[in-house]
């Protein structure tokens, strides 16, 4: 694994730079999970600034690589984007150490949430918070969205037009399409790494694709509302659902709504609103729906079962990764589905923009907190917009 070090940003750069250790991740997971707002897209773009440019923990060649495997592998994006980098540090043993920090503090605010929502037979204001921090997170994407395109496609104009691509098809389809990832990565290993390869006897080996293949094998067995059914829907939808985590939505939809009728409509929709406002990983909303169906075992044994494929995804591959990851094939095909991850982290945005900017009050809330993260004079952090788009929401939408 890496060293516990920092690597230099800029060379000559003599600025200390704080040591890279497993308890320094953990740390930083804990307060991400509880403060980083805006889903998958800003919680990437968080960890680019944060541990990347910042503190320099990891390089941006070792972020692509979790950017790429988070796109092309199973799971929730910004959770395996963060386990690949505490696999980088300490295997198996890190992925699993910045998980549970990462995961924690938004299933204990979102499961307390559920309970008072589960008392009082729905909350009003959940949906009044969400027309006025939605807005606001929209804001907080679109900026995350453009640094990260900006950092890892550079001045390459194939890599852009990769991005515009994925762009373009996932604001219009309002899906993320995990082939065209593994297209657009094979592209680029073809392109990057030295023209078309030529096939060699008995090469073998795991690909996304494979892996995709034998998890659409995997039984359903359950049945009705009880907790083995819910533990492996939640499994199956981690298992199943490719891209950022905003792509889990029409899955459990259809499990959760249509299929089992285990939620109504609007407990669902709140559900999902849940996921948005809350801080950390927008599948968190399995919390939710796991207590509504299950109670407290519910909630802990969907999130569990929702997050427990990314782990896997991510150190199973991992160390045929770390040995390849000099190989100029490979390094392609990280950097053709880097490009694609950046654009369908844009289309993505799109595609919620769509779904928060109702009226006229939407769009005002979002031009002001884009306008208060881009002015240079006072530094305003996520959470503090976050705080204040909802105390708006409550007075003018109450």
């Amino acid at each position: 694994m890496s060293a516990p070090t920092a690597h230099p940003a800029v060379e000559g750069d003599e600025r200390h730079v704080e040591p890279r250790t497993l308890g320094g991740l953990v740390r930083y997971f804990l307060k991400l999970g509880g403060s980083g707002f805006g889903g998958p897209i800003a919680l990437v773009g968080y960890m680019q600034r944060d541990l990347v440019e910042e503190r320099r923990w990891f390089t941006e060649a070792e972020f692509q690589q979790g950017l790429a495997v988070g796109q092309t592998m199973p799971g929730p994006l910004a959770a395996q984007v963060a386990m690949w980098l505490g696999y980088l540090h300490a295997g198996a043993r890190g992925a699993a150490a910045v998980a549970l920090p990462f995961v924690l503090p938004p299933f204990l605010l979102v499961t307390a949430v559920a309970v008072l929502y589960a008392e009082y037979q729905g909350l009003p204001w959940v949906h009044h918070i969400f027309l006025g921090v939605g807005p606001a997170v929209l804001a907080i994407i679109a900026i995350a969205a453009y640094k990260l395109g900006r950092s890892t496609n550079k001045s390459d104009p194939v890599l852009w037009i990769i991005a515009t691509i994925l762009c373009a098809v996932t604001a219009v389809t309002g899906a993320e399409i995990f082939w065209l990832f593994l297209l657009a990565g094979a592209f680029g290993a073809i392109y990057y790494g030295g023209g078309i390869p030529r096939p060699a006897r008995g090469a073998a080996g795991l690909s996304p694709g494979g892996l995709f293949a034998v998890v659409q094998g995997w039984a359903w067995t359950g049945s009705g509302a009880s907790l083995g059914a819910l533990g492996l829907f939640f499994l199956k939808a981690g298992a199943l659902t490719f891209g950022s985590g905003l792509a889990i939505v029409p899955f459990l939809h259809q499990g959760l709504v249509e299929d089992h009728h285990w939620l109504t409509e609007q407990q669902f929709v709140d559900a999902v609103a849940m996921g948005l406002i809350s801080p950390g990983p927008v599948v968190i909303m399995a919390a939710f729906a796991g207590y509504l169906v299950f109670g407290l075992i519910g909630a802990v044994v969907a999130t569990a079962a929702v997050f427990l494929p990314a782990y896997f995804f991510v150190v199973v591959p991992g160390g045929l990764i770390r040995r390849h990851e000099k190989h100029p094939r490979l390094q392609g095909f990280v950097k053709g589905a880097t490009a694609a991850a950046v654009g369908a982290i844009a289309g993505a945005a799109i595609v919620i923009a769509g779904q928060v900017i109702e009226d006229g009050w939407s769009v005002l809330i979002g031009l002001v907190a884009l306008a208060a993260l881009l002015q240079p004079k006072i530094k305003i952090t996520e959470p503090v917009l976050v705080a204040a788009a909802a105390a708006i929401g409550l007075i003018a939408f109450s």
